[in-house]
Formats: C-alpha cells, structure tokens, sequence
C-alpha cells in the first residue's frame, strides 16, 4: 500500500513537471515572436486604421501584454494553476469554452481513427506471421514502412481527389454525419497503422522464437491458434510502451487533417491560434494536450501488471 502511494505521488509529481514544462515552453516560443498578437486582431478585422494609440494600449493591457515579460509570465502561470487561460485575443472567447467545444470533435475522430488503425494494423501484422511464402511476407512486411514515409497532408489531399471531387462518395469538409468522418479517419489511421503493424510484426516474429511456443507446438497446437491465444498476448506489450507517441501522433495529425478537411476541432483550433498568435488559446491547448499525454502513459503503466506477471510480480 506504501509502496503504491508513493508511486503515485511520483507520478503525480512529473506530472506536474510535465504539464508546467509545456506552459513555459510554449510560453517562451510565443512571445518570441516578433509580431504583436492585438495588431494581427487588428489587421483582420480592419480596425487597425480606425483604432488610435489609446485604444491599442487599452487592448495591450487589457492582456497584460504592456507588462515585462516575467510579470506577464507569472500572472499567466497563476491563472493557469486555477485552470483559467482567460479569453482568446482574436474572438474574445473564453479559452475553457472554446476547448469544451473543440474537443468532443476531435475526440471523436481520434477514437474512431485509432480504432481503424488498431484493426488494419493488427490484422496486417497477423497475416504476415502467418505467411509462410518468403515474398508475399516480405511484401506484407513492407506496407507499413510505405505508409510511415507518407505525409499526413498528402493523403488527405489524395482521398479528397479521388473519393470526394473525382467519384463523388463523400463530403469534401465539415462535421456533418457519419459520411464527413470517413476522409479524415482514413488520414489519420494509415500513418497509425503502419506504426502498428511494424511494431508488433516484430514483436511477434520475436515472440514467436521464445522456447515456450516451441513446446506448445510440439503439443500439437495449430500455428493460428499459438499465434492468437499466447503469441499475441505475450507481442502486444510493446504497442502499449508506444501508445503516447500513438496519441501524440493523432494529435499532431488532428492539427493537418482539420486543416486539409475543414473540420472544426482542437487541431483546426490550434492552427488558428498559433497563425494569429492567440497566446491564451494556444497555450490552452498546449496544455490540454499534455493532460492527454499524461493521463494515457498512466493508463498503460496501470495496465502493463495486468498484461505482463512478470511486471506484477517485480511489484510486489
């Protein structure tokens, strides 16, 4: 019990490390830069020549932006400790609001995206143990280092002009319905997949020469089955020590699939703010996508005992 507790506040601790690294981190990148996010707010919506010094002032202040770099620093650490990131710079929003709106969105193609990438990975990765023949495994073997080296962009472009503008089977943009999620799924799931199927191809070749599934053979055990119900279990642990670089992926894919797919989300969010430098709503983001981080890597630190006795053992 100790022992557990003190795991705990550990993590608890580089949690927060994690999370106040990212608020600096992205606080220093923004305000590096040398534009001037109310003058941008300004330019776009063509008060910049209507509004005097005065006002600008008044807007500067209004965000602290008129202060030195360590006060405004501080004041926005205090606000973000209290979960308050204020209001966006660009739509005067509440960042909480906007992120509440954002998220259920990009949630939703992320869930179902992994999902996809689960299925077509693992069932690649099978196919090829199972495969006997030495080229048509090779050939299986070779599909997902194809897709890894293809940009995110460039296959949403490419659905687009085949299954949208050229056969005409599904929406080009937007949210609505089940039709409009099938592009940006399909985006987002063959980088994930082929991800996957590497990985636990691999572990499965490597599983499969440990001494035990020799002795389940020689009991008589068809090859399908030592693959599913021992191999498979005993291969799967690797994908789980990827799965943030998984998240992580899904959530920087989001940012290009929103973008290409005119999806409202988190990622389509994150690249408005960023392009205006509405330091509010990215840091918000930034912040969020750490919490997701770190909440997932917990889960699968909670699931590695359960899948693995040897680590269950190691714990107590």
């Amino acid at each position: 019990m100790r022992g557990t507790a003190l795991y705990l506040l550990g993590r608890g601790g580089q949690a927060l490390l994690v999370l106040w690294a990212a608020f600096s981190l992205s606080f220093v990148i923004l305000y590096a830069l040398p534009s001037d996010p109310v003058s941008i707010m300004l330019n776009q919506s063509g008060e910049q020549s209507t509004v005097n010094q005065q006002q600008v002032a008044a807007l500067r202040a209004q965000y602290h932006l008129d202060e030195p770099l360590a006060v405004q620093y501080g004041i926005a650490l205090w606000h973000a400790v209290q979960l308050d990131f204020g209001n966006s710079i660009q739509s005067g929003q509440p960042v909480s609001a906007s992120l509440a709106e954002a998220l259920p969105k990009t949630a939703a193609l992320a869930l179902v995206s992994l999902a996809v990438a689960l299925v077509l990975g693992v069932s690649l990765a099978l196919v090829a143990s199972l495969t006997r023949r030495r080229w048509p495994r090779d050939l299986l073997l070779g599909l997902p280092a194809v897709a890894v080296s293809l940009p995110t962009f460039w296959v949403g472009l490419l659905l687009l002009q085949w299954f949208s503008f050229g056969w005409h089977w599904f929406p080009a943009m937007g949210n609505q319905g089940f039709a409009s999620l099938v592009l940006p799924t399909l985006t987002l799931a063959i980088p994930t997949s082929a991800v996957i199927a590497q990985v636990l191809a691999r572990s499965l070749a490597a599983t499969a020469r440990l001494p035990f599934v020799d002795a389940l053979r020689a009991k008589g055990l068809s090859p399908l089955r030592v693959l599913l119900t021992h191999v498979l279990h005993n291969a799967v642990i690797p994908i789980l020590s990827l799965s943030g670089v998984i998240v992580g992926s899904l959530l920087a894919g989001s940012v290009v699939t929103e973008t290409v797919f005119s999806r409202e989300g988190v990622g389509r969010l994150a690249q408005g703010a960023v392009s205006t430098q509405d330091i509010p709503v990215v840091q918000g983001v930034v912040v969020l996508a750490a919490l997701i981080f770190i909440a997932v890597n917990l889960l699968v630190d909670l699931l590695y005992p359960l899948l693995d006795p040897r680590i269950r053992g190691a714990a107590r």
